[in-house]
C-alpha cells in the first residue's frame, strides 16, 4: 500500500504538475492544497492537459477561458513566432510562444501562491510539443490556413480539439476535418462563441418556434473593407524575415510568398492564400447563426445568386473583397441576403410574416412587435442546445463524451457558404447552383476545382 507521500509523488509525476525535477524548481515542504485536489481545484491526475497552438490576438481571450477552469492544466505553447511586439497597438496584444508561456506560468504561480512556476513550456514546432508532452486536448488559434492540417494531425493522435473559426480555407479541407474528428471520435468545439450567447440562442428559438410566423428572409450585415490590424499596410514589399520567426513553418501548407510586414500579423486575413477576407472572418459567425435558426446544421442552400463585389486586382496583396453582396436560396424558399455593412447593419435580421422580425447582434436583440420580448419559449416547444460558457462547454464534452455547442459539421456547413460566395466572386459568376448533399457545384467545373487547393511543403490532410 502506498504511503501518503508516495501517493502525492505519483500524482505529481502523472501530470508533471510542477515540473519540479525537469525545471529545477524549488519544491516546498508544504504541498499546495490544489496538488491534492483540495481547496476546490481538481487533482493534477484528473486535470485535462491542454496545449495551445498559436498565440496571437484571439488566444489571449481563449487561453484565459481555459486558465479560469480548474479542470484544466495548460502545459505547453507552440508558435513559430518567438515573440512579437507587433500586436501591441489599437487594443491588440503582444503575441508569440514566449508571451503565451509567460502569461500561463504567471497565472499558475499566482494561483498556487508561488513566486515562480515553469510548468508551461514553449515550442516552435507543434509536432515537437506533441511528441514530448502528455496532451489530452489542444486549442488551435493559428492563422486560418493552418486550421485543417493541424486539426487532422491532432485528431489522428486522439487529441480533443477547440478550433478557431473560420473552420478551414476550402470546402474540401473542412470536409476532411469533419471526417478526421468523426473517425477518431474526439470532442470538437469551434470557436463560434455566439452559439453560447443568450441573445443569439433566444433569437434562434423564437425563429424555430415561428414567433414571427414563417421565416421568409434573413438579412446579414458583415464588416467590410480591409482593416489595418498591424498598421504596416504600407510595407508590402518583401523584407528580411525578422529574428525569432520561423517563416517557413508559419506559411506551412499555404502557397509560398516572400515575407511582407503588411501581412504579419493579422492582415493575412485579407489575402486568399491565408483566409477569405471579411466574408469568412465574420461570415463564420453570422451565417452560422442563420443556419442554426433554419435547422440547417447538416445542410445548406441550393443556390447562390445576385452576386456583386468589388474585388481588387488579383496581384494586390490585399485581394479579398472589401464590398460584397450575395443571396442564398434554400429548398424551403427562405432567402438569406449577405452584404457588407454599407447595405445591411452589422448583425442578423430575421424577417417573418407581416412586419414581424427579430434583429440580433452581439449585446443586442430587438423584436418587432416589441411585445414579442415578453413571450417565453416553453419546455414543450423547440429548444436548442444551451451553453453559457464556450470553453466550459468544450470541457464538458470531453468529460461527458457529448456533443458541444458548435459541432464541426455545423461549422463546416456554415463556412462552406462563405467559400462558395468567394469562389463565385473570384470567377465572376452571377450565380452558382449547389448540391448540399454531394457538396458539389452543379455544372461548373471551374467552381468545383476551387473547392480544394494544393497543399505546400509535404503537409497532409489524412
Amino acid at each position: 500500500m502506498l504511503s501518503a507521500n508516495m501517493k502525492v509523488k505519483k500524482t505529481l509525476s502523472r501530470r508533471n504538475f510542477l515540473a519540479a525535477s525537469a525545471a529545477g524548481i524549488f519544491v516546498p515542504t508544504i504541498i499546495p492544497a490544489s496538488a491534492l485536489g483540495l481547496g476546490g481545484r481538481t487533482a493534477p491526475s484528473n486535470r485535462i492537459n491542454v496545449a495551445c497552438f498559436g498565440f496571437g490576438t484571439i488566444a489571449h481571450s481563449t487561453v484565459t477561458g481555459f486558465l479560469r477552469d480548474d479542470r484544466v492544466q495548460i502545459i505547453a505553447m507552440a508558435d513559430p513566432n518567438r515573440k512579437s511586439g507587433n500586436y501591441g497597438y489599437s487594443g491588440e496584444k503582444e503575441g508569440g510562444r514566449l508571451v503565451g508561456m509567460q502569461i500561463v506560468n504567471e497565472y499558475y504561480a499566482q494561483a498556487e501562491g508561488r513566486t515562480h512556476y515553469r510548468g508551461c513550456r514553449a515550442y516552435e514546432d507543434f509536432r515537437d510539443l506533441l511528441d514530448n508532452e502528455d496532451v489530452d486536448a489542444v486549442n488551435i488559434s493559428t492563422p486560418d490556413h493552418w486550421h485543417a492540417v493541424l486539426a487532422v494531425y491532432c485528431a489522428n493522435r486522439k487529441k480533443h480539439i477547440y478550433g478557431q473559426k473560420p473552420l478551414a480555407v476550402t470546402v474540401d479541407e473542412g470536409r476532411k476535418m469533419v471526417q478526421a474528428v468523426n473517425r477518431n471520435k474526439v470532442t470538437w468545439q469551434t470557436g463560434s462563441q455566439q452559439r453560447s450567447d443568450s441573445y443569439f440562442r433566444e433569437a434562434v428559438e423564437f425563429v424555430r418556434n415561428e414567433r414571427i410566423g414563417k421565416l421568409k428572409t434573413i438579412r446579414i450585415g458583415l464588416p467590410g473593407g480591409h482593416s489595418d490590424w498591424n498598421q504596416m499596410s504600407d510595407r508590402q514589399a518583401a523584407e528580411p524575415i525578422p529574428d525569432g520567426l520561423n517563416y517557413d513553418l508559419w506559411e506551412g501548407p499555404a502557397p509560398h510568398r516572400d515575407y511582407r510586414p503588411a501581412l504579419l500579423p493579422l492582415n493575412w486575413r485579407h489575402n486568399f492564400d491565408y483566409s477569405g477576407g471579411m466574408i469568412t472572418d465574420w461570415g463564420a459567425h453570422h451565417v452560422d447563426i442563420a443556419q442554426w435558426a433554419m435547422d440547417m446544421d447538416e445542410s445548406g442552400p441550393i443556390k447562390i445568386d445576385n452576386i456583386k463585389a468589388e474585388l481588387p486586382n488579383s496581384s494586390a496583396l490585399y485581394n479579398t473583397a472589401p464590398k460584397f453582396h450575395f443571396e442564398c436560396t434554400y429548398a424551403s424558399g427562405v432567402r438569406m441576403i449577405v452584404t457588407d455593412t454599407s447595405e445591411n447593419p452589422q448583425g442578423i435580421l430575421f424577417e417573418g410574416e407581416g412586419d414581424k422580425s427579430i434583429f440580433v447582434k452581439r449585446g443586442e436583440i430587438k423584436m418587432n412587435p416589441y411585445e414579442l420580448r415578453r413571450e417565453r419559449i416553453q419546455d414543450s416547444e423547440i429548444r436548442v442546445y444551451k451553453s453559457t460558457n464556450h470553453v466550459g462547454d468544450f470541457l464538458d464534452g470531453i468529460e461527458n463524451r457529448k456533443r458541444t455547442a458548435a459541432p464541426i459539421e455545423a461549422s463546416h456547413r456554415s463556412i462552406s457558404i462563405c467559400h462558395l460566395a468567394n469562389i463565385a466572386i473570384r470567377l465572376g459568376r452571377e450565380s452558382l447552383e449547389w448540391d448540399p448533399k454531394r457538396e458539389r457545384v452543379i455544372n461548373d467545373d471551374a467552381a468545383n476545382k476551387m473547392l480544394s487547393r494544393p497543399i505546400r511543403g509535404g503537409w497532409k490532410l489524412r
